[in-house]
C-alpha cells in the first residue's frame, strides 16, 4: 500500500476543522470538532459506548467510568463519544471538574458544575454548545405543530405535556419555567424568555430573584443538582431528542480533595448516580466519567476507598489473560498500539495538508524517522501515552510548512526531552503521600512521562 493510498480522504477537510484540530493538538489539548479525521483504534470500546448511546435513546440509562493513563487519550475518547451521541440525536452536556465545580458541595460548587454543563449543552445542529434556547424553541414549535393537527390551543398542548414532569422532584417549577418561556415566545417578550433560559441553566443565585422574574420558589442549587439533570433528560425527550448524555472529565479533582468528608460526599453522589442508572431510576440519561487508574484504584483516596463503590466497580474476575468484558460500569481504555499511533500520525499529516496528499510537508520516510526517534528516547510510552509526541509532531509540521527550506532530518536532531508527570501522582495537600494506599510524587517504578519540545 502506498503512502497516498493510506492518507487520501474521500473529500477535502474543511479549513475550519483543519485549523481547530491543529491548533488544539499543537497546544496539547483535545479538539472539539473533526474527531473523525484523526480517530484510530479502540474499536471494541467504541462499540460498547455506542450500545450505551442506543440504550439511552430507547429511554434507558447508562453509567460508565472511562479509565486510562494520563495522556493516553481519555478526553479525546469522551469527546468522540459525545460527537457520536449528537449524531444519534441526543443532547450532550460536558464539563471538567475543578475545585470550584464538583458533584456534591454546600457552597455553590455543585451549582457551578451544573451551570457549566448547561453552558456547554450541545445538539447536532449546535455542536459548539449554548443549545438551551434551541431545545426550548424546539419544544414550543413541536407543541404548536401538534396543536395545529388536533385543533387544540398550543398553550393547552404545552400544559398537558408539562404535566408529566410535575410528578418528579422539582418538576412543578421546571414546568412553570418552560410555560413562562412559551408565554415570552407568544408575546415576543425577550425578557421573559431570557429569564426562563437563565433559570434552566442554573444561573439564578437567589430564590427571591427567580420568584420576582418567573414566579417560582426554587432554583437549581447544590442539593438539587442531580434531580435537575434527571428532569432535563425527560424534558429533552419531550422536545424531540432521544435523551441526555452527561460527560464529566478530570474526576481526579475529587481524588485530590483535602477533606475526607467532602471527598466521600462526592463519592456518595457518584454512588447514587450509579445505582440510579443501573437500576433504571433515570429515563433517557447517561453519564460518562473520565479518570485515571489512581482515581479508581487508590484504596485511601480513590473510589476503591469507598467500600460501596469498590464492590460495584470491581472488575470481572473471569476477564483475565487477555480476555475483556466491556459490559461493566468501568471501561478501561486499551493503549494504542505502535501501528495505531503510526496511522494517527498519518491522519494528522493528512489534516495538516487539508486532505490533499500533494501538500504533505513531511514524507513517509520522515514520519518513520520521527517514530524511531520517539522510540529511542522514551520506549513504548510514545504510543501508550501519546499526547506529548503528538504535540511535537504538529510542531514539526508547522515548522516545515512555514520554513520551506528547512530539512526534517536537521530538525529531528533538535528535539529535547523533558520529564512530565501526571498531576494526580504529585503529593496531595503538601503531604509526602506515604502509607498504605498513598500516592507519591514519583511515578511507580521510577518511570517518567516524557515531553518533546522542538527548538
Amino acid at each position: 500500500m502506498t503512502d497516498a493510498d493510506m492518507t487520501t480522504p474521500a473529500a477535502p477537510i474543511k479549513p475550519r476543522d483543519r485549523d481547530a484540530i491543529l491548533l488544539s493538538l499543537g497546544s496539547g489539548v483535545v479538539p472539539r470538532t473533526g474527531h473523525m479525521h484523526i480517530q484510530v483504534g479502540r474499536t471494541a470500546e467504541l462499540k460498547a459506548l455506542l450500545a450505551d448511546v442506543e440504550r439511552i435513546a430507547q429511554g434507558g440509562s447508562a453509567f460508565r467510568l472511562v479509565i486510562g493513563d494520563y495522556g493516553a487519550g481519555k478526553t479525546f475518547f469522551l469527546h468522540l463519544v459525545r460527537a457520536i451521541a449528537l449524531e444519534k440525536r441526543l443532547v450532550a452536556v460536558h464539563a471538567d471538574l475543578t475545585p470550584d465545580k464538583r458533584l456534591q458541595a454546600a457552597a455553590g460548587q455543585a451549582r457551578g458544575l451544573y451551570t457549566e454543563l448547561m453552558k456547554n449543552m450541545a445538539t447536532r445542529s449546535r455542536p459548539e454548545g449554548g443549545a438551551m434556547a434551541s431545545v426550548l424553541e424546539r419544544f414550543v414549535t413541536r407543541a404548536i405543530s401538534a396543536g395545529e393537527k388536533t385543533g387544540a390551543a398550543p398553550e393547552q398542548v404545552i400544559r398537558t405535556r408539562l404535566a408529566r414532569l410535575e410528578e418528579c422532584v422539582g418538576g412543578f417549577d421546571l414546568a412553570r419555567v418552560v410555560a413562562a418561556y412559551w408565554q415570552g415566545f407568544d408575546r415576543a417578550d425577550d425578557r421573559l424568555q431570557t429569564a426562563a433560559v437563565r433559570w434552566l441553566r442554573g444561573e439564578y443565585a437567589t430564590r427571591s430573584e427567580a420568584r420576582t422574574d418567573l414566579g417560582v420558589r426554587t432554583i437549581v442549587d447544590d442539593a438539587s443538582f442531580y434531580d435537575h439533570l434527571k428532569l432535563l433528560a425527560r424534558f429533552v425527550r419531550m422536545a424531540g431528542y432521544e435523551g441526555l448524555l452527561v460527560c464529566l472529565d478530570e474526576l481526579v479533582n475529587l481524588y485530590k480533595l483535602s477533606h475526607t468528608q467532602a471527598r466521600n460526599a462526592n463519592y456518595e453522589r457518584i454512588l447514587t448516580i450509579l445505582n440510579d442508572c443501573l437500576q433504571g431510576g433515570a429515563e433517557g440519561l447517561g453519564f460518562l466519567l473520565g479518570g485515571t487508574p489512581e482515581f479508581l484504584l487508590d484504596t485511601r483516596r480513590g473510589l476503591y476507598g469507598y467500600p460501596a463503590l469498590q464492590s460495584r466497580l470491581a472488575e470481572n474476575a473471569f476477564a483475565t489473560g487477555g480476555l475483556i468484558d466491556h459490559s461493566g460500569p468501568v471501561l478501561r481504555l486499551a493503549s494504542l498500539t505502535a501501528e495505531d499511533f503510526y496511522v494517527l500520525l498519518l491522519n494528522i499529516r493528512n489534516v495538516h495538508a487539508g486532505g490533499d496528499a500533494s501538500r504533505h510537508v513531511l514524507p513517509e520516510a520522515g514520519l518513520t524517522a520521527f517514530l524511531d526517534h520517539c522510540s529511542r528516547q522514551i520506549g513504548d510510552r510514545y504510543f501508550r501515552t501519546p499526547r506529548t509526541c503528538i504535540k511535537a509532531f504538529v510542531n514539526l509540521l508547522a515548522v516545515l510548512d512555514q520554513n520551506p527550506g528547512a530539512r526534517w532530518e536537521d530538525l529531528l536532531g533538535t528535539v529535547e526531552v523533558q520529564a512530565e508527570r501526571d498531576p494526580a501522582l504529585e503529593p496531595v495537600d503538601g503531604a509526602s503521600g506515604g502509607g498504605s494506599g498513598g500516592v507519591t510524587g514519583e511515578v511507580s517504578g521510577g518511570e517518567e512521562l516524557i515531553a518533546f519540545r522542538l527548538n
